[in-house]
């Protein structure tokens, strides 16, 4: 029969989650691509949603989940694995990317080139709609550009610490880091003592693990509202999101809250993602009230993170992107991400994008 690449409104997110969890299993993914991550309030997230299905006979080979907005002006926007939406955006898809069989690298740039040139179904209206992938790897960027259409890039480093290189060098971050970096936590955690032993502990059940977040949220909005920004919680999605997600991954290890804590002190909380090896430092808490400058909670709690996961043989800590000091002084490698929109820009979008121009060089 041939590779088959079709686009069609999603009428069914139970049949589509049957179908992605079994391409799950014969892909390399991120669990930002796991049906987890993509299945969680979906169909409040994709209030027009679009599947992507390339087969080769009955064997699906890849699959791919668009929310589909149609601007007053301007081109439609098909947006990949996200809704459109600011506010249901707000979590921040990372390591995304359509979910492709391993061993067939070059079906991204097959897809693509599908979805910018099909129509939705029958309608045709929706043709050369502008594209949007947030968060997506080098294959979907060099996908996107061979599709010769127009292409809009930023691209952002995600600090990861390698941690098979770690256990070779003898099972100790501190080894690899930077004299700098290995002095501060070394301080830090020996001031910290002084209070109490250093311990770090992982929910056990999704209650306790509802009742870390809890706690995370209430250091976390702390921080940054004393310093003048809303803070991630205080969009009431965000949290109910990650509230549902914990209920559907926490059985399967997906999910972990950790409470660091010197004695009876909380330094802080860390609500990271484990899947197939691969951590993902999501969202954290920390305990800023001391006035020692030496106390580095940051620092402090992923080291003992970091060492958890060592211990426990996972493969990557990924601080995912954003290139802070902290991450850097900890990480041994940066993997790009690009956010990317591709498709042709039309006339509104143009002159959309010319007054933006312009206001910047006018300030």
């Amino acid at each position: 029969m041939g590779l088959e690449v079709t686009l069609h409104k999603l009428s069914d997110f139970e049949e589509l989650g049957v179908l992605w969890r079994d391409l799950e299993l014969r892909a390399d993914v991120s669990f930002f691509q796991s049906w987890a991550w993509t299945g969680c309030l979906a169909r409040e997230r994709f209030a027009d949603p679009v599947v992507l299905k390339a087969q080769d006979d009955q064997r699906i080979l890849a699959l791919a989940l668009f929310n589909l907005t149609r601007p007053r002006f301007g081109r439609s926007k098909l947006s990949l694995g996200e809704s459109g939406d600011p506010e249901h955006d707000a979590i921040f898809i990372e390591r995304n990317g359509i979910l492709i069989e391993r061993g067939l690298e070059e079906l991204p740039g097959i897809c693509l080139e599908r979805v910018q040139h099909a129509g939705v179904g029958v309608d045709r209206l929706y043709r050369n709609c502008r594209i949007r992938l947030s968060g997506v790897d080098g294959e979907h960027l060099a996908a996107a550009r061979a599709c010769n259409k127009p292409v809009i890039v930023r691209s952002v480093g995600a600090p990861t610490v390698e941690l098979d290189a770690v256990r070779r060098s003898g099972g100790d971050l501190l080894r690899i880091t930077s004299p700098n970096t290995r002095a501060q936590i070394r301080r830090s955690e020996r001031k910290y003592a002084a209070t109490g032993p250093l311990e770090i502990v992982r929910a056990q059940t999704i209650e306790q693990a509802q009742v870390f977040l809890t706690e995370l949220i209430k250091l976390h909005q702390k921080y940054w509202t004393g310093r003048g920004h809303p803070g991630a919680f205080s969009n009431p999605f965000f949290e109910r999101f990650h509230r549902e997600l914990i209920n559907r991954a926490f059985h399967n290890g997906g999910t972990h809250l950790l409470r660091i804590a010197a004695g009876s002190k909380i330094i802080g909380y860390l609500y990271n993602f484990c899947f197939r090896g691969h951590v993902c430092a999501y969202q954290s808490g920390f305990d800023y009230d001391r006035s020692d400058p030496h106390l580095k909670p940051g620092l402090t709690c992923h080291h003992l993170a970091i060492q958890l996961y060592i211990a426990q043989g996972e493969r990557i800590y990924d601080f995912l992107a954003g290139a802070e000091r902290y991450k850097v002084s900890l990480a041994t490698n940066i993997m790009p991400l690009h956010w990317i929109e591709t498709g042709e820009l039309g006339l509104w979008s143009i002159i959309a994008r010319a007054v933006k121009v312009l206001a910047r060089s006018l300030r």
